[in-house]
C-alpha cells in the first residue's frame, strides 16, 4: 500500500515510514485486501486525523484505541462515524456529558471533523480492523507507529493538553513528558465504563479553559 501523509507529518515521521516494521505492516494490510478481507476505514481514511490535524496545529491529542469495525462506520478519527451512521453507544455518552458539561445541544450526527480540523488529533492506537473482528490488527505494528507519534509530539511540541479515557489510552502515559503537558484523565466513554468516572469529568470545559490560559483559540465542540 502507498502511503502519501500530509507534508508537516511525512517530515516527522519519514524515519518511522521507512522502517522495516512499517513496511511490514504495509505489506501486511495489501495481503489482507488479496484475500478480499474488507477493511476499514477506507485507504483513503486511514491516515485521515493526520491529515485534518497537521503537526503544526495539534492543540489536543484523543486517543481511541482502534477503529469501528461495522461497515460504513470508520473514517479514520477515533470516536467518529461518516455521515448518516447511527451514533455509538461510546460517542452518545461523549455527547451526554458534552451537553452536561457546557451545555451544548446533543447534536443528531456523529461525524468530528470539525473537532479534528480546530486541533484535536483524534488517533486510534490501532489504524485498521478487519469487519466485525474488532481488535483484529492489533499488535502487527500500528500500536509501534502511533506510539511513535505521540512521542514525536511529546519531543517537539509544546502547549499540549492529553485527553485519556480509559485505560488502554493511559497507558500511552509513558510516552508523554508530564513535566511539559496536561494530562486529563477519566474512564472510557463506554456504557460499560462512563459512570466510572466520564460523566462529570468536564473535559470539555477543562480543555477550553486550558487553551484559553494559552493564549489559543477555545475548541466549538
Amino acid at each position: 500500500m502507498k502511503v502519501e501523509l500530509e507534508g508537516s507529518w511525512k517530515a516527522v515521521l519519514q524515519e518511522e515510514m521507512e522502517a522495516a516494521y512499517f513496511i511490514q505492516l504495509m505489506q501486511f494490510l495489501d495481503t489482507e485486501k488479496s484475500k478480499n478481507k474488507i477493511i476499514h476505514p477506507a485507504e483513503k481514511d486511514i491516515f485521515s486525523a493526520l491529515l485534518y490535524t497537521p503537526f503544526e496545529q495539534v492543540k489536543v491529542v484523543l486517543l481511541g484505541q482502534d477503529p469501528y469495525h461495522g461497515f460504513g462506520q470508520a473514517h479514520g478519527l477515533c470516536f467518529s462515524v461518516q455521515d448518516g451512521v447511527k451514533i455509538p453507544p461510546s460517542l452518545r455518552n461523549i455527547y451526554k456529558e458534552l451537553h452536561q458539561d457546557i451545555g451544548k445541544e446533543i447534536p443528531t450526527n456523529g461525524n468530528l471533523t470539525h473537532w479534528a480540523k480546530q486541533g484535536i488529533l483524534m488517533l486510534n492506537t490501532t489504524l485498521t480492523v478487519e469487519e466485525n473482528k474488532p481488535m483484529s490488527h492489533a499488535n502487527m505494528g500500528w500500536e509501534k507507529f502511533t506510539n511513535a507519534i505521540i512521542r514525536k509530539i511529546s519531543e517537539q511540541k509544546k502547549g499540549i493538553l492529553f485527553l485519556l479515557w480509559g485505560k488502554h489510552a493511559q497507558s500511552k502515559i509513558p510516552l508523554i513528558d508530564t513535566t511539559k503537558y496536561i494530562i486529563l484523565q477519566a474512564a472510557h466513554p463506554s456504557p460499560l465504563s462512563a459512570y466510572q468516572g466520564f460523566f462529570g469529568c468536564k473535559h470539555f470545559s477543562k480543555t477550553n479553559r486550558y487553551l484559553q490560559q494559552q493564549g489559543q483559540d477555545p475548541i466549538v465542540f
